[in-house]
């Protein structure tokens, strides 16, 4: 049986990742914090980027979920395959 080689993420990747969100993060509130515009205005961009925030999560994570879902039911129906090749007997009448 062929075996998927697992992906494994270093601790570096993990951290350049969340550095990079973090400082994104922080450059869009600050911008928007001191966006010259009305405290209304300023309040409307802060909720898109926040829901923009949380609909990215939400993404990765149903990407995620989908993945791991397909790996799943391969890894299952490659076993039936195997279980029935090897209970069969080509020289059986």
């Amino acid at each position: 049986m062929n075996k998927p080689v697992p992906n494994k993420t270093t601790s570096a990747y993990f951290a350049q990742s969340v550095i990079s969100f973090g400082l994104a993060l922080g450059a869009l509130t600050l911008g928007v914090a001191y966006l010259p515009v009305d405290a209304w205005i300023r309040s409307f961009f802060a909720v898109g980027v926040f829901y923009l925030v949380t609909a990215s999560f939400t993404l990765a994570k149903v990407v995620r979920d989908r993945q791991e879902e397909s790996a799943v039911v391969a890894r299952v129906d490659q076993a039936r395959l195997d279980r029935l090749l090897a209970e069969h007997d080509p020289y059986q009448n």
